[in-house]
């Protein structure tokens, strides 16, 4: 991997880079090394209030550019991702330190969302109601709102990018997008390319900082609503910000997804899926599988092929081919996920796999890696069985049967995924119905929707309106206006009717 360079990250403002000045800068870091590889600005409430004026000037002609226009700078969009994706890739590789194939799996579903949003045309199509009363009708018309903040994640830089802004201003309205401060480099490509697709000034606003950025938007006059993905904390104080303001909200917050394994398990095909669900992304995603649950039929069985499998996991630098997970992403994470497995072992569970101080090349020492950790003998009411740790730790459980799957999962407070493995279509149907989460899977690990597909989960997981991507995404960033239309014939031509044996200037297409 060549040297990364040190970047100074900048601010995107009415379609120029701006260096912030007079502010506190926090160092960026590559996980993999553990090297500072840029520094990122806590930028002052005057920027981010420069960026909601951008925003609102640049609405007001936005809003009004045809429908095809507005297609036509995402399908430009689009095509920019495409011929720049290796380097997107690499973005995100480098300072969120996602494995070099998981990142170029994510600018891929990116260009796939925007794709499936270029087919607003259809989706944001209105209603209509004839005959209401003599001569009445009724008209549902879905308009966009105004300016729209959004603030992403560490783990998804790019999949957060599409959740949000391509159904956003692709209705009509603009955008203000706050990257986390841990993997901002994704962005900085981005708005490179807005500018080289001629993006309209302001239509796209890029702002860097801490939570005073999204604290300048909940009572401001000229912002519509607010995004987020992040935590659930986080999410219920934004929620909580965004009811004072009377903003719209559409906030995604933590998770605990369950793998449930019933006796009639597919084991190559679930080992496979394991492995994606708990340790790709370093489990540092909300649909990361946390905890197994078997019956007792394959209990024992499934703890040795699942460390059997953990054990080959390859754990090192995002940018080695040839390795399979990466570091987490910073030194705080490492120790809080440690701490975790502390904890277990205190409460009471078996650790019969330790993923702490693995194995590494020396150019990675000083990297933040946790490997594949595996607890066995984990009851309901421990900690690592509650709690999202977000790194990739495993918690197998056993269950009676598929009625105590579902009681587990529909007692915890998230509800974001679940995915059983079974072949038998009773368990299927049952599990579809009665798991209690946003998103289920059937034989899949990680139950994330197709992007023409609503994505979200339900409980502590999901906060605000509606979902995103899909038909939610076109309700959230529009809203509907209702129009009575009384018709009745203009004065006169009751007369004219009249009149018309007389009237010499209207004539048969028959020939006289």
């Amino acid at each position: 991997m060549s040297e990364q360079k040190f970047t100074r990250i900048k601010n995107f403002i009415n379609g120029e880079w701006i260096e912030e000045t007079g502010v506190e800068y926090v160092p960026l870091y590559n996980p993999s090394t553990g090297e500072a590889i840029g520094e990122v600005p806590l930028s002052s409430e005057e920027t981010s209030l420069a960026a909601v004026d951008s925003s609102y000037e640049a609405y007001k002609e936005w809003r009004a550019l045809s429908l095809s226009k507005r297609m036509g700078y995402l399908f430009s969009m689009r095509q920019a991702m495409v011929d720049n994706q290796e380097e997107l890739a690499v973005s995100i590789a480098i300072d969120q330190a996602k494995h070099i194939s998981e990142a170029r799996g994510e600018v891929r579903r990116v260009i796939e969302i925007i794709e499936a949003a270029c087919s607003i045309p259809t989706l944001i199509q209105g209603e209509t109601l004839d005959g209401i009363a003599k001569n009445i009708n009724g008209r549902v018309v879905k308009q966009p709102l105004g300016v729209f903040g959004g603030v992403a994640p560490f783990n998804f830089p790019a999949l957060v990018f599409g959740w949000f802004i391509p159904y956003a201003i692709g209705v009509g309205n603009t955008f203000i997008f706050k990257p986390s401060t841990q993997s901002p480099l994704f962005m900085q490509k981005m708005g490179d390319l807005f500018n080289e697709i001629g993006l309209p000034k302001g239509v796209i606003n890029i702002v860097h900082g801490n939570r005073s950025i999204p604290g300048t938007w909940y009572e401001h006059p000229k912002m519509s609503g607010v995004c987020l993905v992040g935590s659930t904390p986080t999410a219920k104080k934004m929620a909580e910000a965004c009811g004072r303001g009377g903003k719209r909200s559409m906030l995604l917050g933590g998770a605990k997804n369950y793998l449930v394994a019933m006796e009639d398990v597919n084991w190559d095909l679930f080992i496979e899926n394991f492995i994606h669900s708990c340790y790709g992304s370093a489990g540092q995603r909300c649909l990361a599988g946390s905890i197994v649950a078997a019956v007792p039929e394959i209990y024992d069985e499934l703890i040795e092929r699942v460390v059997e499998a953990s054990k080959k996991v390859t754990v090192g630098d995002a940018m080695d081919p040839d390795i399979y997970m990466g570091p987490v992403i910073s030194a705080k994470a490492k120790a809080s996920i440690e701490n975790y497995i502390k904890i277990g072992i205190e409460e009471g569970s078996k650790l019969v796999l330790d993923g702490r101080n693995p194995e590494l090349p020396d150019n990675n020492k000083n990297g933040y890696f946790v490997g594949p950790t595996v607890f066995t003998d984990v009851t309901p009411c421990r900690t690592i069985a509650k709690e999202e740790i977000f790194g990739p730790v495993v918690s197998i459980m056993k269950i009676r049967d598929i009625d105590d799957a579902l009681q587990l999962i529909r007692e915890q407070k998230f509800g974001n995924g679940a995915c059983i493995f079974t072949q038998n279509q009773y368990y299927t149907e049952k599990f579809i119905s009665e798991a209690d989460a946003g998103m289920v899977g059937v034989n899949v690990g990680v139950c994330a929707p197709h992007p023409y597909l609503p994505f979200g989960g339900i409980k502590d997981s999901h906060l605000g309106t509606d979902k995103v991507q899909g038909k939610d995404g076109i309700d959230f960033f529009t809203q509907n206006k209702i129009a009575t239309v009384r018709v009745a014939p203009p004065a006169g031509v009751a007369d004219k009717r009249e009149n018309k044996d007389t009237d010499k200037s209207v004539r048969s297409c028959v020939a006289q």
